[in-house]
């Protein structure tokens, strides 16, 4: 059932139990939660958290592919091709190299996660409200890409310090013995500033991922309840409903590896080297090392990645009494707001 409060804010209650429907053996049942105030400080606070599980924990746990990435890009006459990058790193570092700076990683990624998720839905709602009910349903794609890169800007921020750590540790073994140790040899170095210096590259890759990944994610989702679900997204069960999370944002992930690319190779390069510029990157790497270097493994972490992001972030969702994401235009305030996704 839908609450309609009078308040100004336009904020909507719903009982998640009654948005979508489930078989009476549900592992996810929802049936004990209080209802829950949509579009409130407590709603967004809660995808803040869902965001940390969702990019915190699948990002440290991808650590090793990440770094035979990272060193594919730094060092491609030592580090060829996807299986000779594990070999070596294996050879040389054993099994404890493949989870160099898993610590940066994963808070990186957590302060990151809180910001995108977070923001994506308070942008999202603010841009569909500024839009009004009929023209958020007609330009919803440019409400999902706008709140999407409006989000990454300052997630890109809050990932930034740890990015530039992570990289230097993970491809220059022996550059320190712990994360305080990795910032203050850093800081050493190159100054406070220093960890910023791969801010515009890393909103080069996130913001177009980002997008990329919310704005896909949503229309695919979308469309897989329109044309391959054969029921209405609020009569499917919450496992249904988590797989095709899944689904579409493997998909979105494989376009955003695509996309993101280049920028990720001028992240690796200027973090591992100190003093390096985007002209530097260029002229080393190429145009086509640029955008080819290290793009199958990215695409297999990528991928594998989002849809795992999104999937815990639904899962999350559901465990605190939300709806999934996607499957409808984004909801704003008028005459169809009580109709929340």
């Amino acid at each position: 059932m839908f609450l309609y409060t009078s308040s100004s804010s336009s904020k909507y209650l719903i009982d998640f139990e009654h948005l979508i429907a489930k078989p009476r053996n549900s592992s996810l049942s929802t049936s004990d939660l209080p209802p829950m105030e949509v579009f409130s400080p407590a709603y967004y606070a809660k995808c803040s958290i869902g965001g940390v599980f969702s990019c915190g924990l699948t990002h440290m746990a991808v650590t090793p592919l990440d770094i035979v990435k990272c060193n594919m890009q730094i060092n491609p006459a030592k580090y060829k091709n996807i299986s000779s990058g594990f070999g070596t790193l294996l050879k040389e570092h054993g099994i404890k190299g493949f989870f160099t700076g898993w610590v940066p990683t994963l808070l990186g990624y957590s302060a990151q996660g809180a910001c995108k998720f977070g923001f994506y839905e308070f942008f999202k709602k603010a841009y569909a409200d500024i839009a009004g009910p009929e023209n958020a349903a007609k330009y919803k794609t440019f409400i999902y890409l706008a709140g999407s890169a409006s989000a990454e800007l300052i997630a890109g921020i809050a990932l930034c310090p740890f990015e530039a750590v992570k990289v230097r540790v993970q491809t220059n073994p022996g550059f320190a013995k712990g994360i305080s140790d990795s910032f203050l040899k850093f800081i050493n170095a190159e100054g406070t500033a220093g960890l910023y210096k791969g801010l515009g590259p890393l909103w080069g890759r996130q913001i177009p991922y980002t997008m990329m990944k919310f704005a896909c994610f949503e229309t695919i989702v979308e469309m897989m309840y329109k044309h391959i679900i054969p029921i209405p997204k609020d009569e499917c069960d919450k496992s249904l409903q988590l797989g095709v999370s899944f689904a579409g944002g493997y998909v979105a992930g494989v376009l955003c590896a695509i996309v993101s690319h280049p920028a990720d190779n001028l992240v690796s390069f200027l973090n591992n080297s100190q003093g390096a510029t985007v002209s530097n990157a260029v002229q080393k790497l190429g145009l086509l090392g640029l955008f080819t270097r290290g793009l199958p493994l990215r695409i297999l972490m990528i991928g594998t990645l989002t849809g795992a992001q999104w999937g815990i972030y639904d899962a999350f969702k559901v465990a605190v009494g939300l709806p999934t994401t996607g499957g409808g235009a984004p909801s704003s305030k008028g005459k169809n707001a009580d109709k929340v996704k």
